[in-house]
């Protein structure tokens, strides 16, 4: 058989093995978004920690990066836990819950691209089930509460006991408008790149594409959400101050960064830096773990 043979047959192969029970679908879902999302955060955590001081005190990268340098690297990876819990579970719920509701849709004769943007803004309303993960993250980032908040658990306990449960809650309008369109973005674009893009028989080829096709996308779509996450971040860096809403908080932002809109996108670049690599990364990983289930599947 000829090398040729061999590659059609292993895509048949795997064409077979996605057409399998849903149960099994589902659970490849979230294992793949979930070990994804852990290679991830471990990798770009630093830069994610530049990104959020830009947000919160609209300085530039440089200004950023010697803060963090400034406070050494106790601090560096303080707060890693929150967005390690949360991104794991979120990534797992983005692509479980997607693939979970894209294909009952499909299947009852939804058009296709009606159903991936359904099913994206799906995945992105459960994930917001996770904010408290995120704002604790925000929490322990602001150099503010340092001698505050020792700790994840003690952070949590705090926020509870103190101001509620409503209070881990805070900027969930910016989180869920966010996450439901740039979810949907990000699945149409990437199963467009999927079935447009060649296919490889080498796997190193292979892998520098599916690097550079999560990485382009994951970029173009965070940096066209980026002022929700800059409110968001604006909203929960106060605690048990009265609520206000994202409008206001917009134009807070707004008019304390000059009544520019570019100051609004301070951080963009160095966030869409980050976004690229991230989603190169978690494209990557996720594409090899599918594989692997497969393989593994397969060999069972």
């Amino acid at each position: 058989m000829s090398n040729d043979d061999n590659t059609k047959s292993g895509c048949g192969k795997y064409a077979v093995f996605l057409q399998k029970p849903f149960l099994l679908v589902d659970q490849s879902e979230f294992i793949c978004g979930w070990g994804a999302a852990f290679i991830n955060i471990t990798v770009t955590y630093p830069i994610y920690k530049i990104i959020f001081r830009q947000m919160l005190h609209g300085v530039q990268a440089s200004s950023a990066f010697h803060q963090l340098r400034r406070e050494g690297i106790t601090f560096l990876y303080r707060g890693i836990f929150p967005p390690l819990a949360q991104k794991t579970l979120s990534l797992a719920l983005m692509f479980g819950v997607y693939d979970g509701t894209r294909r009952p849709l499909v299947e009852i004769g939804f058009n296709p691209y009606v159903a991936k943007i359904i099913a994206g803004v799906a995945a992105g309303t459960v994930e917001a089930a996770l904010m408290p993960f995120e704002r604790v993250q925000t929490l322990l980032a602001d150099s503010t509460y340092h001698s505050l908040f020792k700790n994840t658990a003690q952070s949590f306990r705090y926020v509870w006991s103190n101001h509620g449960f409503t209070e881990l809650y805070r900027g969930l309008t910016p989180i869920l408008l966010r996450n439901g369109p740039s979810n949907a973005m990000f699945f149409v674009l990437r199963e467009e790149a999927a079935s447009r893009l060649p296919q490889y028989s080498d796997p190193m080829a292979q892998t520098a594409q599916e690097f550079m096709s999560g990485a382009i996308i994951g970029a173009v779509t965070s940096s066209i959400f980026y002022p929700f996450n800059v409110v968001k971040v604006s909203m929960q860096s106060t605690m048990g101050t009265s609520r206000i809403s994202m409008w206001t908080a917009f134009m807070n932002v707004y008019r304390e960064r000059g009544s520019k809109v570019a100051n609004v996108y301070k951080g963009c670049t160095v966030n869409c830096s980050r976004a690229f690599i991230s989603w190169g990364i978690m494209n990557t990983a996720y594409e090899h773990m599918k594989k692997l289930l497969y393989n593994f599947q397969h060999v069972r």
